[in-house]
C-alpha cells in the first residue's frame, strides 16, 4: 500500500502513542485528528506534521485511506455512526469488540490492536508492541499487515475470541497487578516510605516469572500456607485491602501454593 492518508479517530492514550508513530515511521500521513474533545484533538495533531483537529462529524474527510479508531470500547457505534461510508479500509483497536462493528462502513475493515499499556506523557518505543489483526478477508488482512509491519516488529493474527481473552490476561497481569502496586504504594506511604523501595523486589520477581513460569516462582506465605504470617497481617488491615489480601492468599493456597 502506497503511503495512504490516515484519520486517527480518537485522542486517547492508545492514539496519543499510535498516530505519531505512524506519521514518523512514514508508514501513513496522518492528516486529522478527530475527537468530540476538540482540546485533546488539538493536542495530539500538533504532535503530528501537517495534522488537522476536528471535533465536528461534517469536518472529517472523507477522502481517507484509513480510518483508525481508538477510541473506549463504549464508544466505538457512535464514532462508526459519524464517520464518512467510502471504499477505505477502516480499523479499530480495540481487543474486546469485534471487527464486525465496522461491518457497516465498507467491505474493507478489520482490527488493529497493540498488547500494551499506554499513558499519555510516559514514553514508548512502539516498535517493540506486538500488534494483532484481523480482516473482513484474507486479502484485506494482507492490507493490514503490509501497513503495519513497517512499524511494528512483531504482527500476529488473532480472531475476536482470541483478542478477548488476551485482554482478559492483560487485566490481570497488568491492570489487576498495578492496583496491587498502588495498594503497596499507600500502605507504604502511611508508614512514610517510598514505594521505590519496592522496586529491586519487583523487577526481580518479574525476571523470575519469564526465566521460569509465573506459577513455578510464587513465593510467600500463601505459597508456605503459612497461616499465622497471613492471620497477622490481616490483623493490620481492613476494608478492602483485607478482602484482596485474604481473597488472593486463598486463591494462591487453593492453587497448591502456585501463582
Amino acid at each position: 500500500m502506497a503511503k495512504p492518508k490516515i484519520v486517527m479517530a480518537g485522542a486517547g492514550n492508545v492514539a496519543t502513542h499510535i498516530a505519531p508513530a505512524i506519521s514518523f515511521s512514514g508508514i501513513g500521513e496522518v492528516v486529522q485528528v478527530y475527537s468530540w474533545h476538540i482540546e485533546s484533538a488539538v493536542a495530539l495533531a500538533a504532535k503530528i506534521p501537517g495534522a488537522k483537529a476536528v471535533n465536528a462529524p461534517a469536518e472529517i474527510a472523507d477522502d481517507a485511506d484509513i480510518y483508525l479508531i481508538s477510541v473506549s470500547d463504549d464508544a466505538i457505534a457512535s464514532v462508526v455512526s459519524a464517520l464518512p461510508k467510502r471504499d477505505a479500509l477502516y480499523l479499530h483497536t480495540s481487543g474486546s469488540v469485534g471487527m464486525e462493528a465496522l461491518a457497516g462502513l465498507s467491505e474493507r475493515y478489520g482490527v488493529f490492536y497493540p498488547l500494551q499499556t499506554f499513558s499519555k506523557g510516559v514514553e514508548l518505543d512502539v516498535r517493540s508492541v506486538p500488534l494483532f489483526v484481523e480482516g473482513s478477508s484474507a486479502a484485506v488482512e494482507d492490507q493490514i499487515r503490509e501497513f503495519a509491519s513497517g512499524l511494528f516488529g512483531r504482527v500476529y493474527h488473532a480472531d475476536s475470541m482470541t483478542r478477548k481473552k488476551m485482554h482478559i490476561s492483560a487485566v490481570f497481569a497488568c491492570n489487576f497487578t498495578n492496583h496491587l502496586w498502588s495498594i503497596a504504594e499507600e500502605l507504604l506511604r502511611r508508614d512514610n516510605l517510598p514505594f521505590d523501595v519496592l522496586r529491586p523486589l519487583l523487577v526481580e520477581t518479574l525476571r523470575k516469572a519469564f526465566v521460569n513460569s509465573p506459577s513455578a516462582s510464587q513465593t510467600g506465605p500463601a505459597a508456605r500456607g503459612d497461616r499465622r504470617v497471613i492471620d497477622g497481617h490481616l490483623e493490620l488491615l481492613d476494608g478492602n485491602e483485607k478482602e484482596i489480601y485474604k481473597l488472593l492468599s486463598e486463591s494462591i493456597m487453593a492453587s497448591g501454593g502456585k501463582g
